[in-house]
């Protein structure tokens, strides 16, 4: 393998494997209404920043949540005992081209903003023992694109930015490991990654 890239940092949620928090909720919801109105009380970015993050047990976050809001005080409840539930599958593709991506020689690591269950999932799922090792934004208290993750990334395992490329379903993610010196490519599917690694790795 005589290209510079010689590691593959994956984001999980999105390019490992998907998620899908409105089939969760129609599940335990079965009001259609109150579903619609529930699920941006739990999907939203301020609480999922602060669950990614951690600074306190992920129980505890929960509890303040439902004293924010107790009218969906069960519906929260049932969040934090399902959550695991979650996590439908893995992103098609990708477990068979990370398989043949490590039989090429790359290392393959994990860098993805995720509260600490993110264990039931990584033990759910076989595309997780592929990976070579993990930065995970809980156990860190700090998240993408903070710069502090990705060099907590390099420290860890002794990776060198520019030999690093870096695989995320958000653009400012990818812009965030930039910055370090890491480049990298905005996730779709596994096929467009395929076609666009191909292409760096060739030059």
């Amino acid at each position: 393998m005589d290209t510079m890239i010689k590691n593959l940092i994956f984001d999980f949620g999105k390019v490992l494997v998907d998620y899908d928090f409105e089939a969760f909720f129609r599940k335990y919801i079965p009001d259609p209404e109150r579903c619609l109105a529930f699920t941006p009380v739990i999907y939203n970015e301020k609480l999922q920043q602060i669950l990614d993050r951690e600074e306190r047990p992920f129980e505890v976050i929960m509890e303040e949540w439902i004293e924010q809001n107790k009218q969906y005080e069960s519906e929260i409840r049932y969040f934090n005992e399902h959550y695991p539930e979650i996590v439908t599958n893995e992103v098609e593709g990708m477990c068979e081209l990370l398989t043949q991506l490590k039989a090429e020689g790359f290392k393959l690591y994990g860098l993805t903003n995720w509260c600490s269950k993110v264990h039931h999932t990584m033990a759910q799922f076989p595309i997780f023992k592929l990976l070579d090792g993990q930065i995970i934004s809980s156990e860190e208290k700090v998240i993408k694109p903070e710069p502090e993750i990705y060099q907590r990334l390099f420290n860890k395992f002794n990776l060198k930015p520019e030999e690093c490329l870096f695989v995320d379903d958000r653009a400012e993610n990818i812009e965030g490991g930039r910055r370090l010196g890491m480049d990298g490519i905005v996730f779709k599917n596994a096929k467009q990654f395929e076609r666009e690694l191909r292409m760096k790795i060739q030059f």
